[in-house]
């Protein structure tokens, strides 16, 4: 591949987005408007929470306990722990959305009068579902708190009224619950997906529609120069926008970034060079620009706002739908960008995801090449 040719197109491409002052206008300030406009998800009914259980003192009592959790179709009981780093590392790690921990006085609590302590462990990540989850686990302490009532009457008289368990939550990465906290990491996927295909889309199939592909086929130019040529400028473009959310969640909605920026640049940086190379492929394919921007709008920015894990939560999509969503590269960005900001985890938790982006990444660009043909259709 020869730099220079690659450089000419490049510098020509930046030329023509430099005599469209209104698309980059828009381009630029569509971070601003989506961090506006965005504010709080939806909120669904949840079912199947999957829960850990660390039981410290494995008596019958606190067994009957964890029986109401069982009982509940809300929750779904998937492992017991053997001590509370197993649990946090469930937790961290996404396998599982909640935590029990009960403490090993917990029937002596119970036996002698006092109130029995049982802490929940909710993962705050997703504001909207941890308050729901919360409810949840309060329903069902309340539920065996009248129980055992019940049982201090018929036993020992009305006098002993308190309750018998007190559930202690604790919402770990985002503590304030606040949905700003996720939307902001989750946006990095939307705009970069904007920026890296529906404006690639076009690049190609517009200069079909112009005739100016005619004069630069008939130049030395490879295919492999023309199209990353082409995809220069969006990348920088994109790689902006970033900088522009990064900024805006920081200064303007205080949202916590307690990973590695470094990190979340270049596994960012690969998430939009698979977007690039979507849009591209989609840009090579199409008859038109209409037709383009369609295709992208149906198979890039849709499934990023819908099946990404941004707006609705994966765990509640049916089936066939989470597993569709392992299909789309932005599912794995937005895990990337809200473990890093709200976890501050690094690749030993997040390289499943870094790898699939750098498969997609290589597999859309390397598509778009061999497709696209050096000659007029």
């Amino acid at each position: 591949m020869n730099l220079r040719r690659t450089w000419a197109i490049f510098r020509k491409e930046f030329i023509h987005i430099r005599r469209d002052p209104i698309s980059l206008l828009q381009v630029i300030l569509l971070p601003v408007v989506l961090l506006l406009l965005y504010g709080y998800a939806l909120t669904f009914d949840i079912k199947d929470v999957t829960v850990a259980v660390y039981d410290q003192e494995r008596s019958q009592l606190s067994e009957d306990f964890i029986k109401h959790f069982r009982a509940t179709q809300y929750f779904k009981l998937v492992r017991y722990v053997t001590s509370y780093d197993e649990l946090k590392d469930l937790i961290t790690g996404r396998k599982v959305q909640a935590g029990v921990m009960i403490p090993y006085d917990f029937s002596w609590s119970f036996q002698t009068g006092q109130t029995a302590v049982v802490q929940a462990l909710v993962d705050g990540t997703d504001s909207n579902t941890a308050n729901i989850v919360l409810g949840y686990v309060q329903i069902v302490a309340t539920a065996y708190n009248e129980k055992l009532l019940v049982q201090r009457l018929q036993t020992k008289g009305p006098a002993r009224v308190a309750a018998p368990v007190d559930t202690q939550v604790r919402f770990w990465f985002n503590e304030s619950l606040e949905s700003r906290n996720y939307i902001v990491p989750g946006l990095i996927a939307v705009i970069m997906t904007v920026v890296g295909a529906l404006l690639t889309a076009l690049t190609v199939v517009r200069e079909l529609e112009r005739g100016s592909m005619e004069g630069l086929m008939a130049t030395p130019l490879k295919k492999t120069e023309l199209l990353l040529g082409k995809l220069g400028p969006y990348f920088i473009i994109g790689m902006l926008d970033m900088a522009i959310v990064m900024a805006l969640g920081k200064f303007l909605f205080d949202v916590p970034l307690r990973g590695s920026v470094l990190l979340l640049i270049f596994l960012s940086a690969l998430f939009l060079i698979a977007t690039l190379g979507q849009g591209l492929l989609i840009s090579v394919s199409a008859e038109n620009q209409l037709q383009a921007f369609q295709m992208a709008m149906l198979t890039t920015f849709l499934p990023a706002f819908l099946l990404s894990g941004f707006v609705f939560s994966i765990y509640l999509m049916p089936l066939p739908l989470q597993i569709f969503s392992y299909l789309v590269p932005a599912r794995y960005v937005v895990t990337i960008s809200k473990g890093i900001y709200l976890k501050g985890v690094g690749l030993k938790v997040l390289w499943p995801s870094a790898l699939m982006l750098a498969a997609a990444a290589s597999f859309f660009v390397l598509l778009a090449i061999r497709k696209f043909e050096k000659k007029i259709r």
